[in-house]
């Protein structure tokens, strides 16, 4: 989980730990999630938690229940469909508008998160790749400067992060990444939103074999 930081208000720093748990699979799908165990497991008051929750529940990764309780959610085939039909619209744009629009500060950023998502792939670290990934996709987003396009991808953000981990061959999607990386720092925006694309469709295969390996019981290395 992430450092949590003693100058934030209790309910955020519930958030961070919670959300970082269910997208890193230290809570899968179907978890519940009790206030009251999670307040003392937290060392805090239930008011922080159920705040937390709320906010877990508008980012779409908690499902809420009666009496004080929600569930960890389970994406359907059918949520990641809309997410990538959205995807397919947004993302291209984001790196468009990033090749074209970067300042050097956003792009030293992105290629230090990129370096930390290959490092994390080479070395076998998959929480960090994948942290990293999610970073690099939301640099991006910073990048295109563009207000109501960040609004949009903010509210996406969680989901777009929780299929990021849906990936087993870490160093092919870092790949993409490098290719991507030097068409922004290229400046051809052109050549950003047509990988984008091809990157969404490659993203979207190893997810769906990364499902199926997880239905037959067949297992993956991690690479």
């Amino acid at each position: 989980m992430s450092t949590p930081n003693k100058r934030e208000p209790e309910s955020v720093r519930v958030t961070t730990w919670l959300r970082d748990a269910i997208l890193d699979g230290e809570r899968p799908p179907g978890s519940r999630l009790i206030e009251r165990d999670l307040a003392a497991e937290f060392g805090v008051s239930r008011i922080p938690v159920r705040d937390a929750l709320k906010q877990l529940v508008t980012e779409g990764l908690v499902e809420p229940r009666p009496n004080t309780w929600a569930i960890v959610r389970e994406f359907t085939d059918a949520d990641l469909a809309d997410l990538d039909e959205v995807r397919a619209v947004l993302d291209p744009l984001a790196f468009r508008l990033a090749a074209e629009r970067h300042r050097r500060d956003g792009l030293e950023r992105l290629e230090a998160a990129l370096a930390q998502e290959q490092e994390g792939a080479r070395s076998g670290e998959p929480v960090a790749s994948r942290r990293a990934a999610a970073d690099f996709h939301e640099i991006v987003t910073e990048l295109s400067e563009n207000r109501l396009l960040g609004e949009m991808m903010r509210g996406i953000r969680s989901r777009v992060r929780w299929a990021l981990t849906q990936h087993d061959d870490l160093q092919h999607i870092s790949g993409e990444h490098v290719a991507l990386f030097e068409a922004i720092r290229d400046r051809d925006g052109d050549r950003a939103a047509r990988l984008a694309t091809e990157h969404l469709e490659s993203s979207r295969r190893e997810r769906v074999a990364h499902t199926e390996a997880r239905r037959t019981g067949t297992i993956r290395t991690v690479r």
